[in-house]
């Protein structure tokens, strides 16, 4: 039997597919009568600004909310259309490759590549500028404010335009929807972006809750100062008027020996906030390669500056750590990148969690912009107790020469250690087809984690 959502859901994409349709049809009408002005051929319009749009209005379906949301101006509509079309209705822009008799090869006024591996004709600004202006110069100069950087389209990262080459117009760049746009108004979805060299951050979640976190009470003060701000930051800055005289965004540092909740608590307040949690690989991020880190940095940016997203950055001190002496063009180039990174993280007006196992390592001049840094210690013995009876399962029990207040009075562990060991206690009685954690298997969980830092019992 079919639910009741479901046919909800397939009634929205019926009533999306029918807007849709009948923004193509005035898509392809306009870019007919544009085609027909150019070569001087007959048509039924003078103008392609005769052309009226599909009116939308009340109109119901995910791509018709799209549009009232941003209210699109007729332009603008023709834009996303235009962004779409290699990808649902690519054989409209064949036209595109009509070439010009005089010189044997494609209008320039076209603009437009053909791909890789696309057959099709593939947009760019310089495409949108014909189709919307022709060789008036006037409407082409009022249009070029589609691809302003304060325009919605690159301020909530609708619309991108790829880098042309070295030296060449800014025209000439690609146009292209971004991955989530697509999905939304194809779908009514949003596709989360994959973590890929394209994109070297990965979303991270935790089934844990609130009630479960552990930690010195005055860690958790300093933690519930940056919960107080995710939830309420849009009534500080907008409300009480704040925008004025604070920077946007709130910047956390993060510092303490591994395993003691850094990663966790970042995930924790984005679950708290329904907000994703991304962790920056710092490993494809930095590069060798001069000007590569930035690029790289810049890719994670601008997809988050639109987005309702926690950055989480791991092992901080690989880009943060004690800036370097300008011995050579590396370290310069080195140290610009850096100064890259911290600008875009103080422009970035959302959370911003930066980690390291080491504070020391971190330079003074970058922990000064922080609004908080906040000492994740090893949990004391108290702590201890309580992270080591949450552990185990419930389906196990422990064998009676198991005194656990000693355990965690005995041995300074983290949480993340205490986790490790039982992991390979519960494996182990798994192993043996029994549910009781054995004392002598609990302490040579210890002893191995201990080795593994360098400890003996």
């Amino acid at each position: 039997m079919v639910s009741e959502i479901e046919v909800e859901v397939d009634i929205e994409v019926e009533i999306s597919l029918h807007v849709l349709h009948e923004e193509f049809a005035w898509f392809a009408q306009v870019l007919d009568t544009r085609m027909k002005l150019f070569m001087g051929k007959p048509g039924s319009y003078a103008s392609i600004q005769e052309i009226l749009p599909p009116k939308i209005g009340d109109a119901e379906g995910f791509y018709a909310r799209f549009l009232q949301h941003y209210e699109c101006t007729a332009e603008e509509r023709l834009l996303i259309i235009l962004c779409l079309a290699p990808i649902l209705a690519p054989q409209l822009l064949d036209v595109f490759f009509t070439k010009n008799a005089l010189y044997d090869r494609p209008f320039t006024e076209f603009g437009g590549q053909r791909g890789t591996t696309h057959s099709g004709f593939l947009p760019t600004a310089e495409t949108a500028l014909f189709l919307l202006a022709d060789n008036d110069l006037g409407l082409r100069l009022q249009a070029e404010h589609l691809f302003d950087a304060t325009h919605y389209f690159a301020i909530h990262q609708i619309i991108l335009v790829s880098q042309p080459g070295q030296n060449e117009p800014p025209q000439s760049g690609l146009l292209n929807l971004s991955a989530e746009v697509i999905s939304w108004l194809c779908s009514n979805s949003y596709k989360k972006p994959y973590f890929s060299t394209d994109f070297p951050a990965k979303l991270i979640t935790t089934p844990l809750e609130w009630d479960d976190l552990v930690m010195a009470e005055q860690t958790l003060e300093q933690i519930e100062e940056i919960r107080s701000w995710v939830l309420h930051s849009d009534t500080l800055m907008n409300e009480w008027g704040f925008q004025k005289k604070l920077k946007p965004g709130y910047k956390s540092l993060f510092y303490g020996p591994p395993g003691t909740g850094k990663t966790l608590v970042a995930c924790l307040l984005g679950k708290l906030c329904q907000m994703d949690v991304y962790r920056i690989d710092l490993s494809m991020i930095v590069s060798k390669y001069i000007g590569e880190t930035e690029k790289n940095l810049s890719k994670v940016f601008q997809m988050a500056e639109s987005k309702n997203w926690i950055l989480f950055f791991d092992e901080a001190d690989a880009l943060f750590g004690k800036r370097t002496g300008v011995n050579d063009a590396h370290d310069r180039y080195a140290n610009q990148e850096t100064s890259y990174l911290l600008q875009r993280i103080e422009d970035f007006n959302g959370l911003v969690v930066l980690a390291t196992n080491l504070k020391n390592n971190i330079d003074e001049a970058f922990s000064r912009r922080f609004q908080s840094v906040i000492y994740f210690p090893i949990p004391q013995p108290e702590e201890r107790l309580r992270l080591w009876e949450r552990s185990f399962s419930a389906q196990t029990s422990l064998e009676e020469t198991i005194d656990m207040t000693s355990i965690a009075r005995q041995y300074e562990l983290a949480g993340g250690t205490i986790m490790n060991i039982v992991r390979y206690c519960s494996l182990s009685a798994l192993a043996s087809n029994e549910r009781i954690i054995r004392l002598k298997t609990l302490e040579n969980g210890i002893r191995r984690e201990l080795m593994k830092e360098g400890k003996v019992i």
